[in-house]
């Protein structure tokens, strides 16, 4: 019977159904599988399985997405290994004297965190539970830092090597090392604004964060200044800007890049005393389940998209977007609330699998930039994480926030830090060489 139907009529459906599934409960990445497989054989018969097995087989051997687990088992090793603590005390030493210090030694860390793991819920925890409790127990006010804590906790979707942009490139057919490159614009602007909303409101009301007192300060020697920056600062940093110079350089491509920085961080944590056959098999057990769940929703994805496509819906999606008033910048528009909706109550994998094999070929009929189009609709993606009801990072947070941090008290901090995503949005649609400055410098297609 849905063969008799309207192709217009199949894509409401389509999306209709999509929707119910994800209001009734039911595991996204199947309600993508189910839809996709009952309208696959209604409109095309058994014929649509070989067609989908062909989809299938490619996603399988992209070799780009074999990045997603070294980049995330070389998070979760430095995370299990105690090297953010000491990376978070080192960055205290350079900041404590400055109002809100903490809190700024806080988005510094969570900025190079972020391109540890590429992963939100890893950051947000991470910072969670290991700068929280010493700015509240200074005093620090607990909205504050809690809305920097979940929104730098969200730079782990744009700093690279962020594992939304692995993903990401492959769907809209751009080299992933374009991509990174693009990212690092917006992710430092976003890391700025922070740092700088944090510092005016601290100098403003120092109650709000207190620096670390003249006495204090002074009893950390240059010496033990100098030896805390070259055995706890340095060496993460080196690792991190040694795996992103290669990609950028083109000295090696994001896969080999990752196993690189994976095997890397295994060495760093043995050199600091940290290595363990326990440690390593806890990093591989959070890396295989992660993974796991990234790879389901994209095969899952894959059988809604190819579906999709094949029976013209993308064509429908288009005609009706090019209707929209206001030229291509009042589709742009249209297109980046899309992203947005679907983000407050859709995870990112299924946001990108779905939607970025529709609005990418739209963008480039109305002649917007590729890089730049995909990098916007990352940064609108990464507003989802702070947004309800399914704000992530939100969600994240509070499992490790004390009794007295409110989910209330929560969505009330992270106000202030939407605004400003959504400033920086602005800024890079203003100024577009925000994103594309780096990748025109060091040169596209990598």
């Amino acid at each position: 019977m849905i063969a008799e139907f309207s192709t217009e009529l199949n894509t409401l459906l389509m999306f209709g159904m999509l929707l119910a599934g994800v209001l009734l409960g039911y595991q996204i990445a199947f309600v993508l599988a189910g839809i996709g497989l009952f309208f696959g054989l209604s409109l095309f018969g058994m014929n649509f399985l070989g067609s989908f097995a062909l989809n299938f087989l490619a996603v399988m051997k992209n070799y780009v997405l074999l990045a997603i687990p070294l980049f995330i088992l070389m998070g979760n090793v430095l995370e299990r290994s105690g090297i953010s603590n000491k990376l978070f005390g080192a960055i205290y030493i350079l900041s404590g004297r400055l109002p809100g210090g903490l809190a700024v030694a806080t988005t510094i860390l969570a900025t190079i965190f972020a391109a540890c793991t590429g992963v939100v819920g890893a950051s947000v925890v991470t910072m969670g539970s290991l700068s929280l409790p010493a700015m509240l127990q200074r005093g620090y006010d607990k909205r504050l830092v809690s809305g920097l804590i979940c929104a730098a906790g969200c730079l782990g979707v744009l700093i690279p090597p962020s594992i939304m942009i692995v993903v990401y490139g492959p769907v809209a057919g751009i080299p992933v090392g374009t991509l990174f490159m693009a990212a690092v614009g917006p992710g430092l602007a976003l890391a700025l604004a922070y740092m700088l909303y944090v510092l005016i409101r601290c100098t403003i009301n120092p109650r709000l964060g207190p620096p670390m007192t003249a006495e204090e300060y002074a009893r950390i020697t240059m010496r033990e200044r100098a030896r805390v920056l070259a055995t706890s600062f340095f060496p993460p940093v080196v690792l991190i800007l040694a795996v992103l110079g290669t990609i950028f350089l083109g000295i090696a491509a994001p896969t080999e890049a990752a196993a690189v920085g994976a095997f890397a961080a295994i060495v760093l944590a043995a050199c600091y005393r940290k290595f363990s056959m326990s440690m390593v098999g806890d990093a591989c057990e959070s890396t295989l389940r992660t993974t796991s769940m990234i790879l389901t929703m994209t095969a899952c994805a894959t059988l809604f998209v190819s579906t999709f496509m094949a029976m013209g819906g993308g064509d429908v999606v288009e005609d009706l977007m090019l209707q929209v008033p206001y030229g291509k910048w009042g589709v742009f528009v249209v297109m980046l609330l899309i992203v947005f909706v679907l983000g407050m109550f859709l995870d990112w994998i299924p946001t990108v699998l779905v939607v970025v094999p529709i609005f990418t070929p739209i963008a480039a009929t109305l002649g917007f930039d590729p890089v730049w189009f995909a990098t916007m609709i990352i940064v609108a993606l990464q507003l989802s994480y702070l947004t309800p009801p399914f704000a992530l990072a939100v969600f994240y947070f509070r499992g490790v926030a004390p009794p007295d941090v409110t989910m209330r008290d929560i969505y009330i901090a992270v106000l202030p830090y939407v605004g400003l995503q959504m400033l920086v949005l602005g800024l890079c649609a203003a100024f577009p060489d925000l994103i594309l400055w780096l990748p025109n410098v060091l040169g596209r297609g990598l």
